[in-house]
């Protein structure tokens, strides 16, 4: 009998599109729906609103609504989420060495 991979639920939770740009966007703290729609070119709302949704039933992220005029929301990476740093830190360090070698 074939076992599951042991990090197939942070694969299967970072490989889809756009969830891992959202992690690391959020990682120096809190941030509104337009601000990480804004750093990640080609994301739209639709989705962006999809993933927050997923992330935050995951428990990675929090969403905190302020009472003010106009409403404020932001997004924030809960511990748990904050514990994937190295793993996205990581990846960024793979993706530079990967862009530079493929340049080369």
């Amino acid at each position: 009998m074939t076992q599951a991979c042991p990090g197939a639920a942070c694969f299967e939770l970072l490989g889809k599109k756009w969830s891992a740009y959202i992690v690391w966007s959020l990682l120096d703290g809190p941030r509104r729906f337009t601000e990480i729609l804004g750093t990640a070119p080609g994301l739209r709302d639709r989705v962006l609103s999809h993933r927050l949704k997923e992330l935050e039933a995951a428990g990675i992220l929090t969403r905190s609504r302020y009472a003010e005029a106009p409403p404020r929301v932001e997004y924030e990476l809960t511990d748990v989420g904050r514990e994937l740093r190295p793993v996205i830190e990581s990846m960024e360090r793979w993706g530079r060495r990967w862009a530079s070698a493929v340049r080369d």
